[in-house]
């Protein structure tokens, strides 16, 4: 372990303490005891926090596991990231998997892969790929897209991991003004314009302007409700 100039490098096998840095760079197996704040953090490998992480720009390749609360400006993954608490910030861009045991509060959500959220996620602007299952309590949006990708390895590889879990979103209720999903299962759907695509299964839709319902989705109910 190397720490100079408010920067912690760890390459290979290490361990180092929390505390506050310029920049983070964690290559190999690392273990941080205690919480992080840093302007630039850089995870490749095996990453595991004890506490909260708090950083300006967060990157990480591979297994990232934080136990307690993650709070950025930016987060760009690829593989997976466990998170204990919370997750706030502004942009997540994902290849792979990202769940969280408590909310998760961004601007914006894009990528593919798949995702839980032991909460409520809420967001401006979500726009995801499943390849695996994704999961919320509550989904609280601007603007919410859900596809669903069947094909090729990334998908075969996900099905090694989530033998008996489809790719497709499950949530108690969604909330938007721009709702357009697929393979999704809801109990209730609200928005301004909803389309309900194909292997969606929802309990009622309550929309303000348009409906659109694909021949192969099931909806419970249908309600337009005033603007």
């Amino acid at each position: 372990m190397v720490k100079q100039h408010g920067d912690l490098v760890i390459a290979g096998v290490g361990g180092a303490s929390g505390g506050t840095y310029d920049t983070v760079r964690l290559d190999g197996v690392a273990t941080v005891n205690g919480s992080v704040e840093a302007r630039i953090f850089k995870g490749n490998g095996h990453v595991h926090l004890k506490d909260d992480l708090r950083a300006e720009e967060l990157e990480c390749n591979g297994n990232m596991n934080v136990k307690g609360s993650l709070k950025i400006r930016t987060l760009k993954a690829e593989g997976m990231v466990r998170i204990g608490g919370a997750l706030r910030g502004e942009s997540c861009v994902l290849n792979g998997v990202i769940s969280t045991k408590g909310d998760c509060e961004l601007e914006e959500l894009t990528g593919e892969g798949a995702f839980t959220v032991n909460g409520l996620l809420s967001a401006g602007h979500v726009d995801f790929v499943l390849h695996g299952p994704g999961k919320a309590n509550e989904i609280g949006v601007e603007s919410l897209v859900i596809r669903q990708n069947n094909q090729g390895t990334w998908n075969r590889l996900l099905g090694g991991m989530f033998p008996k879990l489809k790719p497709e979103l499950n949530a108690g209720s969604i909330e938007g003004d721009f709702i357009d999903v697929e393979y999704t299962n809801a109990d209730v759907i609200r928005g301004n314009i909803v389309i309900i695509g194909e292997g969606c299964t929802i309990g009622a839709v309550e929309y303000r302007s348009q409906l659109t319902v694909h021949p192969g989705a099931r909806v419970g109910r249908e309600e337009k409700i005033g603007v």
